[in-house]
């Protein structure tokens, strides 16, 4: 499935009022259960960085630079994306809302773009897009500042992307992996110049269940007609409860295995 053309879609109905763009934040924070791991590990990393320069890397819609911009008025956000209509919509809202300290830029990852500038570089579902990965581990080592961390989210090879078998498709049509081996994760990073680094697998039994809930479902059914834009809200508010309770086990819970990883590394 083409999940580019949905999110254009979802982005021209949020786009609209500024409202309709804080609360479509608001509803990605609480279906997706990667803003729930990745919030997790912001605040604990927040704890201990009062100030600090960071890039996020692969903005998207600009979620995870308006969590950091709005909580941190001493941090500055470098936001880089490939989609121009989106980096447009991005400095718009957040120049609206007044969050000057976030900065929405074309960039690509796969050529060097900094040298020990950033604090922090955030790649939430970033690298199961682009085939030179290496390449862009290794910009993000040049681009961190010594002692600095790398925080990935991405699929893994235990059924990432909903894959299930040695056949079977990505459910995304725009991946061009399947998912990471841990073992694949760490030497990719080794590398790229990373030496010290954790990673832990997400998306266990219980955030199985909640993804097909919140995100597959949902996809299918605006992937067969557009009508189902009506009908979400329905739908919502008979899963969420759900999605919420398998959300929080999953976040507060160690996984041996699981269909996403966390990634943290250290320069």
């Amino acid at each position: 499935m083409n999940y580019d053309p949905i999110k254009k879609d979802l982005g021209i109905v949020f786009n609209k009022f500024t409202i309709l763009r804080k609360i479509f934040y608001s509803l990605l924070d609480l279906l997706l259960l990667r803003s729930w791991h990745i919030h997790r590990e912001l605040k604990t990393w927040i704890n201990n960085n009062p100030k600090a320069l960071i890039c996020d890397a692969g903005s998207g819609f600009g979620q995870y630079s308006y969590f950091l911009a709005k909580h941190k008025n001493h941090y500055t956000i470098d936001s880089l994306d490939v989609m121009e209509k989106q980096i447009a919509d991005c400095n718009e809202f957040f120049g609206k809302v007044g969050l000057n300290n976030a900065k929405f830029q074309f960039a690509d990852l796969t050529k060097p773009f900094a040298t020990n500038k950033y604090d922090l570089i955030l790649c939430v579902d970033v690298m199961e897009h682009i085939l030179e990965d290496v390449d862009v581990f290794t910009n993000y080592h040049q681009a961190l500042k010594p002692g600095a961390m790398l925080l990935i989210s991405t699929p893994s090879d235990q059924g990432g992307s909903d894959v299930h078998e040695e056949t079977g498709e990505s459910f995304i049509g725009e991946h061009v992996r399947d998912g990471y081996p841990v073992a694949e994760m760490a030497e990719k990073l080794k590398t790229a110049g990373f030496e010290k680094m954790e990673i832990l697998y997400s998306y266990g039994n219980p955030g199985k269940i909640a993804w097909k809930l919140s995100m597959k479902y949902p996809m299918q059914m605006l992937n067969a007609s557009k009508i189902f834009f009506l009908i979400l809200p329905f739908y919502y508010i008979i899963t969420f409860p759900i999605s919420y309770i398998l959300n929080y086990f999953d976040t507060n819970a160690t996984h041996k295995t699981g269909t996403g990883l966390i990634v943290k590394a250290w320069k």
